[in-house]
Order: C-alpha cells, then sequence, then structure tokens
C-alpha cells in the first residue's frame, strides 16, 4: 500500500504576507506550482496565493515589488499528513481543487498534494499490484482462466496448460463454451469435474466496464489425491501411535512447546491413580509435578532421574526433550516402575561396564593423544570466544605459540585443542611438564639417550619427547621452569629443527611444533636474567592470554551447570541443581585456583549433597569463609553476573568504556545504560 507522504511535494521554502509579486512569479516559474502557500515564521498556514491572484495582480497593473498581501485567498482548507491513504483517494475524487496544502502533526505547512501525482501515485501501485498478481498466477499449481464479460477468454496461466494440456495461445479470445462445452451455464461459485481429471470452480468478477466476467480456477485431481492419501498417512500414524501408548508396558506422556499433555499411556494414569479426562490439555507441571519435565525446556538435553517411590512402589522418570531445528517443541516423559529389579540387574551390568570402558579411557589417555577440541572449552565470556578464534587461526600455521594464564585456567585445553585443529592432527601429540620432571633429567626426556650414557641407563637407550613427537605437536608445560642451560639446547633445536641425544654423536633431525605454556612472568625473569632473552622471542611468536575465572564472573554459572552433568556421570551422583544461595556464593568468590578449583569444589559438595540440590553447607568452608560479605543476601543472579562482569571489564581497561564495551561484546551506549541502571560511578570500579 502507498503511503500518504511518498506522494507529497515538499514545500522547501517560505512565502509569507510581505512576499512581493516578483518574488511569487519567480516561486510560480521555478517551481511550477499553481499555488504557493503562505505562512507565519512558524509555518502555519495564513492563506494561499493562486494562480489566479498571480494574473489578478498583473491585471491591476501592481508593480513588481507590491506585497502580495491583498491578493491572498485566506479560506483554506488543509490535509494533514497522517490522513488514511484511501480518505486522501475519496477526497481527491470529490475535491474540485487542483492541488490541496499539506500539514505535519503541529500544522505546519510540510509539502503540496496534485491530483496529477495522485493519478501518477495509483497508476504505479496498480502496475505494482498487477506485477504481484502475474507472479502470483504463474507460479501457481491452479490453473486459472479469465474472460471478459461476453465470456472470451482473455487470460490464461501455465498450469493451465499443465492441467489440461492445452497452449495458453490455443484458448486466448475463444469463448468459455468453446474450450469447456461440457460446463452449463449458470455455475457460478460452485464446483464442477469437467472431462480432465482435475476440478473446477468458477466465480464471477467486475470488469472495468461494470460488466460481469468469468474466472475459472482448475485443481489438479491428482494432486488432491496425494494430499488426501498423505493425510490417511497421518491419521494412520497417529493410531499406531495411540495403540502403542494404550499398550505401553512403561507410562508415557507427551507434552508440546507450552508443555500442555497430549498424549497420555494408561500405565501412567494407573500409578498416579488419574482420569484421562483431567490430564489431556493440561499443563503437566501441574497435573504430574513429579515428573518435572519442564527441567527438560531449559537443559535441552535427555535426564534420568534417581528412583522415586508412590504408594510403595518405586520408579524412575526418563526425560526426553523433543528438538526440531535446535528449538524444543515438547517433551515426552517415560516412567518405568515396572520389575525394576531387572532393570537394577542392567544398570549394575551397565556401571560394570562403564567401569571397564572408563578404565580402556585412562589407558588411552596415557597415550600420545589429543583429547581436547574447542568444544571442550566452556565460556560465555566475549573475550574468550575471540581468543578461541585467534587460536583456531593460529592452529591452521607452524608457527610457535606461547599459552600464558594463571594455574587452571585451561592452557593445556587450549593446547589440545590447537594441536587437534591443525594440519598435524594425525601426529602425535606429546606432553612435558617442565616444572614436574628433575632438572637433571630434562635433557634425557627431551632428546633421549645412548646406550650407556650414565650410570643407571638403560642398555638398550631411551627415546627423547622430540623424537616421539615428530609430525606432530610437542607441549611444553610450564616453560618458565626450564634451567637456562636447557633453555639454549632448547633455541637450539627450534632454531635448527635438529639435536644430539645424551651421549650420542648422531645429528637427529625432527619436525616438530613446539606449543609452551606458563603462568610465569617471562618478561620479569629476562630482565632478571632467569630466562634467555632469545628463547623468549623465539617462544613468543603467537601469545594467547587467558583469563582468570575472577575476570569472567559470568562464566561461573555457566561452567557450574556443565561441570554438574559431567560430575554427575562421572561420581553416579543424581545432583539436579544448586540453591540460590550456594550459586551466590559461587558467583561472589575470587577463584584463585580458577577453573581447576571450581571443579574440585563442585566435586565435593556434590559428594556431600544429600536432598538433589547443592546447599550452602555442601561447600567447603575456605571457600564460604572468604566471601566478601558472608551474610549478603541473595541477588538475581543473572544481574549479579552482569554486574561482576562489567565491573571487571572496566577495571581491565583502566576505566576505558570502549574498550570495556568491547571486552563484554556489547555497544559503548548499551554499556552506558548498564552503568545508569546499577548506578555506577568511577570510584565503585576502583580504577
Amino acid at each position: 500500500m502507498i503511503q500518504f507522504r511518498e506522494i507529497v511535494t515538499p514545500v522547501d521554502c517560505v512565502m509569507t504576507e510581505q512576499s512581493t509579486l516578483e518574488e511569487a512569479l519567480k516561486m510560480i516559474k521555478d517551481k511550477k506550482w499553481n499555488l504557493l502557500p503562505i505562512t507565519d515564521g512558524d509555518r502555519h498556514i495564513q492563506g494561499v496565493f493562486t494562480r489566479s491572484g498571480l494574473y489578478q495582480m498583473i491585471l491591476d497593473g501592481r508593480p513588481l515589488n507590491t506585497p502580495i498581501e491583498a491578493y491572498i485567498k485566506r479560506e483554506t482548507q488543509t490535509i494533514p499528513v497522517n490522513t488514511p491513504y484511501k480518505q486522501i483517494e475519496d477526497l481527491v475524487k470529490t475535491s474540485k481543487a487542483g492541488t490541496g496544502v499539506v500539514v505535519d502533526e503541529e500544522d505546519k505547512v510540510i509539502g503540496l498534494l496534485t491530483k496529477t501525482e495522485m493519478v501518477m501515485a495509483l497508476l504505479k501501485s496498480a502496475n505494482t499490484l498487477k506485477d504481484q498478481l502475474e507472479t502470483i498466477l504463474t507460479h501457481s499449481n491452479m490453473g486459472v482462466l479469465m474472460t471478459d464479460e461476453h465470456l472470451s477468454i482473455r487470460y490464461a496461466n501455465e498450469s493451465f496448460t499443465r492441467i489440461t494440456g492445452r497452449p495458453v495461445e490455443s484458448v486466448l479470445t475463444r469463448q468459455l463454451h468453446d474450450v469447456f462445452p461440457e460446463l452449463p451455464t449458470g455455475l457460478e461459485g460452485s464446483h464442477h469435474e469437467p472431462a480432465i481429471q482435475s476440478v473446477l470452480h468458477l466465480s464471477s468478477y467486475e470488469t472495468v466496464n461494470h460488466q460481469q466476467g468469468k474466472i475459472i480456477l482448475l485443481q489438479d485431481l491428482s494432486e488432491i489425491e496425494k494430499m488426501a492419501e498423505e493425510l490417511e498417512t497421518v491419521k494412520k500414524l497417529k493410531l499406531t501411535i495411540e495403540t502403542s501408548l494404550a499398550h505401553a508396558f512403561d507410562g508415557i506422556l507427551m507434552t508440546d512447546e507450552r508443555n500442555i499433555i497430549t498424549m497420555v499411556s494408561p500405565p501412567m494414569l494407573e500409578l498416579f491413580n488419574l482420569e484421562r479426562e483431567d490430564v489431556l490439555h493440561q499443563d503437566a507441571a501441574k497435573v504430574l509435578p513429579e515428573l518435572k519435565l519442564e527441567r527438560v525446556f531449559k537443559s535441552e538435553s535427555a535426564e534420568v532421574s534417581d528412583f522415586n517411590e508412590r504408594k510403595g512402589i518405586k520408579y524412575i522418570v526418563h526425560r526426553i526433550p523433543i528438538i526440531r531445528e535446535g528449538r524444543v517443541i515438547g517433551a515426552i516423559g517415560k516412567v518405568m516402575f515396572r520389575q525394576l529389579n531387572e532393570v537394577s540387574e542392567l544398570f549394575r551390568k551397565l556401571q560394570r561396564a562403564e567401569s571397564k570402558a572408563s578404565f580402556y579411557h585412562r589407558e588411552l589417555q596415557k597415550t600420545e593423544s589429543a583429547r581436547f577440541t574447542w568444544d571442550h572449552i566452556l565460556s560465555e565470556y566475549p573475550y574468550m570466544d575471540k581468543l578461541k578464534k585467534s587460536a583456531a587461526k593460529a592452529a591452521k600455521g607452524r608457527s610457535t605459540v606461547l599459552i600464558r594464564g594463571e594455574s587452571g585456567t585451561g592452557k593445556e585445553l587450549f593446547a589440545h585443542a590447537i594441536h587437534n585443529s591443525s594440519a598435524r592432527s594425525d601426529g602425535k601429540f606429546v606432553i612435558v611438564n617442565c616444572a614436574a620432571i628433575p632438572e637433571d633429567l630434562l635433557e634425557s626426556e627431551f632428546f633421549g639417550y645412548e646406550e650407556g650414557a650414565f650410570t643407571g641407563a638403560n642398555r638398550r637407550g631411551k627415546v627423547g619427547k622430540f623424537d616421539l613427537a615428530n609430525g606432530g605437536t610437542l607441549f611444553l608445560d610450564e616453560i618458565g621452569d626450564m634451567s637456562i642451560s636447557l633453555q639454549a639446547k632448547l633455541l637450539r633445536v627450534l632454531q635448527e629443527r635438529e639435536f644430539y641425544r645424551v651421549g650420542g654423536n648422531e645429528r637427529i633431525k625432527v619436525d616438530v611444533r613446539i606449543i609452551a605454556a606458563t603462568n610465569r612472568h617471562l618478561e620479569e625473569m629476562v630482565k632478571e636474567g632467569q630466562f634467555r632473552e632469545d628463547l623468549y622471542y623465539r617462544l613468543n611468536v603467537i601469545s594467547l592470554n587467558i583469563p582468570p575465572l575472577r575476570e569472567r564472573v559470568r562464566d561461573v554459572e555457566h561452567l557450574t551447570q556443565k561441570l554438574m552433568i559431567e560430575l554427575n556421570t562421572m561420581l553416579g551422583t543424581s545432583i539436579t541443581g544448586i540453591s540460590e544461595k550456594a550459586e551466590t556464593a559461587l558467583l561472589q568468590y575470587d577463584w584463585p585456583g580458577n577453573v581447576r578449583e571450581l571443579r574440585n569444589v563442585l566435586e565435593r559438595a556434590i559428594t556431600f549433597a544429600e536432598h538433589g540440590y547443592i546447599q550452602m553447607e555442601d561447600l567447603p568452608e575456605y571457600l564460604i569463609s572468604n566471601l566478601p560479605n558472608r551474610h549478603v543476601q541473595p541477588v538475581s543472579l543473572a544481574e549479579d553476573a552482569e554486574l561482576g562482569a562489567i565491573k571487571k571489564a572496566l577495571t581491565q581497561s583502566n576505566g576505558n568504556k570502549a574498550q570495556a564495551a568491547r571486552l563484554l561484546g556489547i555497544s559503548r551506549s548499551g554499556l552506558y545504560e548498564k552503568l545508569k541502571k546499577y548506578q555506577l560511578s568511577k570510584q565503585s570500579y576502583h580504577v
């Protein structure tokens, strides 16, 4: 639909009562307008100066410098710019004036409307609608014919040819009853089946001559039959599901995206002593709160409850989300309560199988292979997402990568993920902890040794880590704890890509990519002579700095939920959540041990929890005693996390709001709104 504003001619000049004949004459000549709106200083309408007034002044012999005040037409109707378009159409049809003055919401003159502009706009709209209609008819699956008032066919689309086999050109200008002789007259608004395999619908329309033309719609019978077959298939599927539910061994219940019950099996009704009419189309959380189906709408993952009991009958609830296109559109609740002894035995077998699998998994971890990918690095902190993308780019090359960060931040996870996403992912991933191996053994660990190289050496010699990592990646953890002498030998390997085994004379060529990690300040160590400057620059080609957990507060809640799922699986527990007070305590704690400490705290809390939820008393005493204020009332966790993240970002950026906004992943205006919301002053974030 055309908007009224689109057809208004803007008035970009001002004429007043004191404007002269010469000014008016020039304006009408330049603008080619039939009238000029006369306004005061605030552009409010005072009248109009028409071509008739102009002619009259000339006939009266008025000089060019004569004001036009006496020739202004005072009685003037204006058109508000917000007038509905349909009303404008009616106004143009009935008005004798060729031009109207348009005003805005404050009654100030903004433009002119002429009948010519209106007609052109209507013509453009009609052409647009015509193009749209032709596009629809061209791509329609229905055959379409249109006749004039004499029943002569004026239009046919391609679908008509497909259905009838008659080319469009063969029916144009022909009489309708010549094309469809079996079609009786006076059949408007009803259906008919002609000789061809189609359903025909006939209706009338008003032509431009205000006569009755005909529109004929044809629908291919084969398409209708196909739709009927699909409908029958759906009916059969529904009947099959209902029959399966009726004879199901366990209780089964299904809900839609609003958690409203759509199907329920008799065993479910039997266990909870309910009637079908009391359950169907009701909220599952209200009718059967024991099932807790609403949980899967948040977790979006299947889960199995602990043992529950009703009327002395133990049962287990299996909650399954129904997901389509990444969105939960419903849930299935399966209640197993019959012959649970057999089920328990199966569980015991499963636990034994999982124990074996865990053993094999631990054995596998001992081999030289990377176990983690980017999916294992869990975070909702925007900077971490940016850091992962940078690390993924670095993985594609061959350059040395230096990963920096406090202990427990996940440096090794990054190293594993870099190797797994590199061209060397098929090669070995060998780890050397420079802080865990005695200094006198580090050289032999790195380079290996020949037979009889030193007292106590293996008779057959030993292959070093560089040998093992050939063609793959060598991860040097805690590189800052390496001795100066070994630093020099490592530098030679990085530069020359060759080394000698301890006690050997043979030069060994290697192709190894180095990933190093440290929690120490290497720049200070270089200044103090504790770390070689040339090795520092050799390692620091690509540097990744992992922020500590206290600087990404929003990750505490995210990691808590993910780690609880992992720990439940590992410990065989069924902890389903965490109390608000306990979660607030986790958000307020400073986490000097970072993610590793968070995982240990949660493992302890899950082990101690007795009621299915982690409570405040399940947390270690040292954590509770180190909170900023042990008696702070819980606040909204989302707001608390957001507030903490904002303070950390502002502190990290030294109060630079543009940089803080980038760290938070929001716009600068969005940051100002949040500063206003939380009433944060410069002093409140200690810059």
